[in-house]
């Protein structure tokens, strides 16, 4: 019996110009997404993921504690409640990517992954951050120390990996290999070089790890701050490396696909890239 699976992504441009507080983000950014995830339960989709911190605006560009306001605890936190409220209502597994709070001035770029019971499962931590011009990480995330979870959902074996963790095979591998079905990527990136790496290093982990991928990205540009164009263009990819639906460029947007998490078999027993691998021979990899 096929185990079809329908994924939704939701992509979204901000909602609340940049100088309004925390809260008011927070709040303009939840209004507009309920209408996509009372939608998504209308369409039957049985597993959603937003965009990277989607509870904001891309705040990176700056390096103003102002958007320290933004953290919340995981899973105590208003949104994460929020979304367990949600997802039971709907029956439908939601993977939640905000800013967390550990302890006070101990903040994460995380991801919650809440069951189709609204079951809080536990939370993924980004793992690279970066600290380059534009994208200036590293003032607002600790790198995550959760290591690369795998979620037992009602639904299959869902793993996350958040925006520039794409450019690291290592941890897509590790999703792989710690039982990942499916991987969600909420992202923030824009237009230059990442537009022609979003359409290929994904396909490419799918294809080497022998899962599916649902990435999403944001829409629009944001003031003041204005590094450039976020794309859009949301997908979900087989692990076949085919891209079976693709969202638009700069609207927001619902995308609703069905998959076969069977094929995730069918594939890895084809193509037997987990019995060949060579770990014994990869020492250099964790000691360059």
């Amino acid at each position: 019996m096929a185990r079809k699976v329908k994924v939704g992504l939701i992509q979204m441009a901000t909602k609340a110009p940049a100088e309004v507080s925390c809260e008011e983000h927070r709040k303009a950014m939840l209004e507009a997404h309920a209408k996509y995830i009372d939608e998504a339960g209308k369409q039957g989709v049985n597993m959603l993921c937003m965009q990277e911190v989607f509870t904001g605006p891309y705040f990176c560009p700056s390096q103003d504690a102002k958007w320290y306001g933004l953290t919340e605890k995981i899973p105590d936190g208003p949104t994460t409640k929020l979304m367990q409220e949600y997802a039971k209502k709907h029956g439908m597994v939601i993977v939640v990517p905000i800013y967390e709070e550990h302890i006070t001035g101990v903040y994460y770029n995380t991801a919650a992954v809440i069951d189709a019971d609204g079951k809080y499962l536990g939370k993924y931590r980004k793992n690279h951050i970066p600290q380059v011009k534009g994208f200036w990480e590293k003032f607002f995330f600790k790198p995550g120390n959760l290591g690369y979870p795998v979620f037992k959902t009602a639904f299959g074996n869902v793993g996350v990996y958040i925006c520039y963790d794409r450019h690291f095979p290592d941890g897509a591998r590790c999703l792989g290999l710690n039982g990942a079905e499916i991987v969600f990527n909420p992202s923030a990136t824009v237009a230059g070089l990442s537009e022609y790496l979003w359409q290929l290093e994904q396909p490419a982990h799918a294809v080497a790890n022998g899962y599916f991928v649902a990435a999403i990205n944001r829409v629009g540009t944001e003031a003041p701050w204005n590094i450039g164009e976020f794309y859009g263009q949301s997908y979900v990819v087989s692990p076949r490396g085919k891209i079976l639906a693709k969202a638009s460029r700069d609207k927001d947007e619902l995308l609703v696909t069905e998959i076969d998490l069977d094929e995730v078999k069918e594939v890895r027993d084809l193509w037997q890239f987990f019995r060949d691998r060579r770990p014994e021979t990869y020492g250099p990899l964790t000691e360059l």
